[in-house]
């Protein structure tokens, strides 16, 4: 008979399993993110501010998050993989979508230095994972095969839906191949069934290429998206550069959407943000973008419709944009916990609406919080 050995690893959460002849793992782990004290000007329709845990109820960078991942090594170099992944909130412990236990990631496939990696099921856009290395300060420099990951819900998040599907920032019912190869070039596919009768209808295909050059590291994306018979096309290229204790990104988004009887809408946005890690326990951001919507439809709250997402045929169309200018400081207690204070403003120009201001043409946002991983 042969014998199974498990184990838990100290401080990693992570359980794992050996064979004779295969060795596999299971790691158990997740990250809490709660903004404590936040406040938000224009958030009544009197013109009222508000003082609460998080932005409505919303942690300000990383939705609080616990699940699991594991490999099996299947020989060769071939390893079998998964990730469950849920989201919840700590400010009233709910989950973030109710009735939808695994919201963040749900899915299992196979890689080797050959292959790459192919996963099958709920995961992120292959856009949002290449756009990540540019799309704010927040995330890795470089490319990998990782799920990557943007700010959570404040008024410089936006930019993420120019990367997002038929269904939000995530795929349903996806195959995605990454794979990032020996000399830095990065390349990547993906598509997302629309579980219709007809193969094509309401389904998400991308492709990325990305490059990792050490300091500099250059990414793009070409993303098409049938959402219920309306077609939406995005390309976005960007990157990073990263000297000493500084980093820079900046990227570009070119959208398009058709809306029936609307017309077509066309958006161009761009990035650029900035990041200073000196030694020690803090570090240091700052970013702006500018969102630009021409014959943009509204969605069903009256605001200027997010790319990619349904919008209300009977409320007509605006052309303007939206600036944002925001920025943080981390004190970082440990590898694993830090605090943070974090701000943004917003101003509204022409016909740009964001239903959450009331009609108001600028607001300010500012919290507290802290965050940790287990």
């Amino acid at each position: 008979m042969k014998k199974t050995h498990l184990w838990l690893l100290a401080g990693t959460g992570a359980l794992a399993a050996g064979h004779a002849q295969a060795q596999s793992s299971v790691q158990l782990y997740g990250l809490i993110d709660l903004s404590a004290v936040s406040y938000q000007t224009h958030s009544s329709a009197t013109g009222g501010h508000t003082i609460s845990m998080g932005i409505n109820g919303e942690p300000w960078f990383s939705g609080s998050r616990f699940g699991m991942k594991g490999a099996e090594d299947l020989g060769g170099g071939i390893k079998a993989i998964f990730k469950l992944e849920a989201e919840y909130r700590v400010s009233d412990g709910a989950m973030e979508d109710p009735g939808q236990i695994f919201d963040r990631d749900a899915w299992v496939g196979i890689e080797s230095p050959v292959l790459g990696k192919i996963t099958a099921g709920f995961q992120d856009t292959v856009a949002r994972d290449a756009a990540a290395i540019y799309g704010d300060p927040y995330t890795s420099a470089s490319l990998t095969t990782e799920e990557g990951g943007w700010t959570n819900t404040n008024n410089f998040k936006q930019l993420i839906f120019y990367a997002g599907s038929a269904t939000g920032t995530r795929y349903q019912n996806s195959i995605v191949w990454k794979k990032l190869f020996q000399n830095g070039i990065f390349a990547a596919a993906g598509y997302a069934f629309g579980n219709r009768t007809s193969f094509g209808n309401n389904a998400t295909y991308t492709a990325a290429l990305g490059y990792n050059g050490g300091p500099f590291n250059l990414s793009s994306f070409y993303n098409h998206v049938n959402n219920n018979g309306f077609t939406n096309k995005t390309y976005s290229i960007g990157g990073n550069y990263t000297y000493d204790i500084a980093r820079l990104n900046a990227g570009f988004f070119h959208y398009t959407g058709d809306q029936g009887a609307l017309g077509k809408r066309t958006d161009n946005a761009w990035t650029v943000s900035f990041k200073l890690s000196p030694k020690g326990p803090l570090d240091y951001e700052i970013g702006y973008q500018q969102m630009h919507a021409t014959n943009a439809a509204f969605d069903d709250n009256g605001g200027t419709a997010n790319a990619n997402l349904v919008f209300d045929p009977d409320t007509g169309t605006g052309s303007g944009y939206k600036e944002t200018l925001y920025a943080s400081v981390f004190y970082h207690l440990s590898r694993r916990t830090e605090l943070y204070v974090a701000g943004d403003y917003m101003r509204l120009h022409g016909g740009y609406v964001v239903s959450t201001t009331y009609g108001a043409k600028n607001q300010l946002e500012l919290t507290t919080g802290v965050r940790t991983r287990f």
